[in-house]
């Protein structure tokens, strides 16, 4: 398999300085993602997009995802006042594109709020800043970390698409009504064989910390129900609680815009669900073995909106709305870019790729299934009162 030796071998050197021989499957992913060096998003290896890609993303179709939320960014500014500066924060920007296609509607369409916009970029991966500081290099971009930003020092809005399912789980499993947690040692059996590459293997045991039982109480999960089969395995997103604490306290006033693939608790621990939602992709094939194309391969998880949501009323932000991805590009004008489609002075093969493009972007079984998850904090009574118009469906 399309392994990175060298990543491996530092994975393998890591659980051999750990008393107990073995790291939980968190900080594998961690280190399979994102070690500095041979990290599938630190290296070369991260490819997103049609042509040669492990993946892609909504801003790939087509710029209407972007262009819709740029409506959407304008009413916050709107609401808001209409503050200077209006700061967007992007947090994993993948290839820049949103950012661009967002960056050029409103220049062309609303050049006063283009005018008032700070657009800040924080990215983890250095490949992808490199190839978003070329993609804008003709707009005001600013790229930092998110510790960098000073606690109360934005009013505006914190927006991610697919940031969320690439943060390092803890896995988890029923072992005789027990919950145990899943860690990754070392394949002793290989040592005999003299591979290149080390393999890895999966071991049971207590759970590493406390907070993986506080998360369930928070998200009211209880697996002492007999509902759940022994052999049960899930996962639980503790970097997505740290992430969001720290966008809370960065953001002064305004809003956290969250898109990204998941369930609430109730669906995501459903007792059926017994396998969890871990999948790996590879070249636009996805499966559910992360030991394998290590470095090589994108891991994720889906995400638990629940734990968002409430986790975020515990660092002062309130819930606004919770929506599908579809339903929110139509509520800000989607279908009226479907109905002027014969309009347009397009070819055939022009229209119909662009009309599959949209479909695409609503499409409940595949994009337009993704929540969206907009939390506020700082807003005042009338602030508060004036629905978004992504939340707000047609009667």
């Amino acid at each position: 398999m399309d392994s990175n030796p060298a990543l491996c071998t530092a994975i393998a050197n890591h659980i051999t300085t750990t008393p107990q021989q073995r790291i939980t499957f968190a900080k594998f992913m961690d280190m399979v993602l994102y070690h500095p060096e041979y990290g599938y998003y630190s290296s070369d290896a991260v490819k997103i997009g049609f042509q040669g890609g492990d993946f892609f993303t909504s801003p790939n179709l087509c710029a209407d995802f972007g262009e819709l939320l740029a409506e959407q960014f304008l009413q916050m500014w709107e609401i808001l006042g209409k503050p200077v500066p209006f700061s967007l924060v992007e947090m994993g920007a993948g290839q820049g594109l949103l950012a661009l296609h967002i960056l050029k509607y409103h220049q062309r369409r609303y050049p006063d709020f283009f005018t008032a916009l700070e657009y800040i970029i924080v990215e983890k991966s250095p490949t992808l800043r490199q190839e978003q500081q070329q993609r804008l290099q003709d707009f005001p971009v600013r790229w930092c970390n998110l510790e960098d930003i000073p606690p109360n020092a934005i009013a505006g809005c914190f927006f991610s698409n697919e940031l969320v399912d690439a943060f390092p789980v803890h896995q988890f499993i029923l072992e005789t009504g027990e919950l145990r947690e899943i860690y990754v040692t070392t394949d002793q059996n290989e040592k005999k064989t003299n591979a290149p590459c080390p393999s890895f293997v999966e071991v049971t045991g207590e759970l590493s910390t406390p907070q993986l039982a506080k998360y369930l109480d928070l998200v009211e999960i209880n697996f002492a129900q007999n509902a759940y089969p022994d052999g049960y395995r899930s996962e639980i997103n503790l970097a997505a609680l740290d992430w969001l604490s720290i966008v809370a306290d960065r953001l002064q006033r305004g809003y956290v815009l969250t898109i990204d693939y998941g369930y609430p608790a109730s669906r995501y621990y459903n007792p059926r669900r017994s396998q969890g939602t871990l999948q790996c992709y590879y070249h636009h094939r996805f499966h559910d073995n992360p030991y394998i194309n290590i470095g090589s391969q994108d891991i994720t998880a889906h995400v638990d909106f629940t734990a968002l949501s409430r986790w975020g009323e515990k660092c002062n932000l309130k819930n606004v709305g919770f929506i599908q991805q579809g339903l929110f590009l139509m509520a800000l004008g989607l279908g009226e870019r479907i109905a002027a489609l014969p309009e347009q002075q397009q070819s055939l093969s022009q229209l119909l790729k662009r009309r599959d493009a949209l479909h695409q972007l609503i499409d409940p079984t595949g994009l337009g299934g993704f929540g969206v998850l907009v939390q506020s904090k700082g807003l005042d009574k009338t602030e508060v009162s004036q629905p978004l118009k992504g939340l707000t469906l047609p009667e």
